[in-house]
């Protein structure tokens, strides 16, 4: 959440260098990161010396801020929380309700819910009135109610056993051979955890390092690393071109890697909607006519669930025998 921000934060910039078409000359406009970790007294420091017109922040630093009376939100405007339907399932969701409810007035403020996928929306629209989140006269935008699929995907799935799925995998990076790659696998277990076992990450990296020869650095970004470790690892594949990055869900968000032609689920994703997100990290690149993959590879009894998400997302997926 973190990487997107940092990027939520350039861009916010680069808008706010550009001058409205009805004003003759440019108004002052700052934006400020508020990132988690150790800077704590330095956002202090910045907020003193110049407080900022547009404040981009995950809800747990800015809760932290308003706690700590390091800024307020009394004269807020606009409030604008991305990934709704995640920040709700969340474990940020009492930080959140707090900051809709107590921390600036509803009647002073513009509130904008974004998402991809937002279930039931009239549902969720209706509780956000009923809660007092937003005001009386919501208006809901849905930007492409018909295809939630780009066009210029095509969606694939590999069955195999079990036992076989790092040989399944490699075989199909063999025969792809993708210059920009997204492999993504399921979150380590409590469980698994506490038995010491290593993540599935870390062990489809460790087998792909030293079985694949079409990469000599792949790359791993993962819910436990620390933001340093994030950082340095997406850094790499924007100055590499090309890649091959295995990753946890914590990418399927968020994450704009443009030049991404394949994604790969090495493990099946838990619902429809986080299909949806994992598959929207390819066919990105604007205007472009390349066809880009999404492969799946389950056992035979997951073929059920493939399907399901077929029918809701409303896609269509082929069958690889490899």
């Amino acid at each position: 959440m973190t990487l997107c921000m940092c990027k939520v934060t350039k861009v916010a910039r680069m808008l706010a260098t550009k001058p409205m078409e009805d004003e003759l000359e440019q108004k002052s406009c700052t934006v400020m990161a508020l990132l988690d970790g150790g800077m704590l007294m330095r956002h202090k420091s910045w907020l003193k010396a110049e407080p900022p017109t547009i404040v981009v922040a995950t809800i747990g630093s800015l809760c932290q801020m308003l706690e700590k009376h390091m800024i307020k939100l009394e004269a807020m405007r606009v409030l604008v929380i991305d990934e709704v339907d995640f920040m709700f399932s969340s474990k940020q969701v009492s930080s959140l309700r707090k900051l809709l409810t107590s921390y600036s007035s509803i009647n002073t403020r513009q509130t904008l819910f974004a998402s991809a996928s937002i279930p039931q929306h009239k549902i969720f629209l209706d509780k956000c009135i009923q809660q007092k989140w937003t005001k009386n006269d919501a208006i809901h935008v849905h930007v492409n109610p018909v295809e939630p699929m780009p066009s210029c995907l095509h969606h694939r799935f590999v069955i195999c056993l079990k036992n076989r799925r790092h040989e399944t995998l490699l075989s199909l990076l063999q025969s792809d051979a993708p210059q920009s790659a997204i492999v993504f696998v399921g979150e380590q277990s409590e469980k698994s955890k506490k038995a010491g076992n290593a993540p599935s990450a870390t062990l489809l990296i460790n087998f792909l390092k030293a079985s694949y020869e079409g990469y000599s650095d792949i790359l791993l970004l993962e819910e436990d690393m620390n933001f340093n470790s994030r950082a340095a690892s997406l850094s790499e594949v924007r100055q590499g071109g090309s890649y091959l990055l295995v990753s946890t869900d914590i990418a399927a968000r968020g994450l704009d890697l443009p030049e991404t032609t394949h994604i790969y689920n090495y493990d099946l994703p838990r619902t429809a909607i986080d299909y949806l997100h994992r598959a929207g990290r390819t066919g990105r690149k604007p205007f472009s006519d390349k066809k880009c993959s999404v492969t799946s590879i389950i056992i035979s009894k997951e073929r059920f669930v493939l399907e399901k998400y077929e029918n809701e997302l409303m896609f269509n997926c082929e069958e690889l025998i490899v």
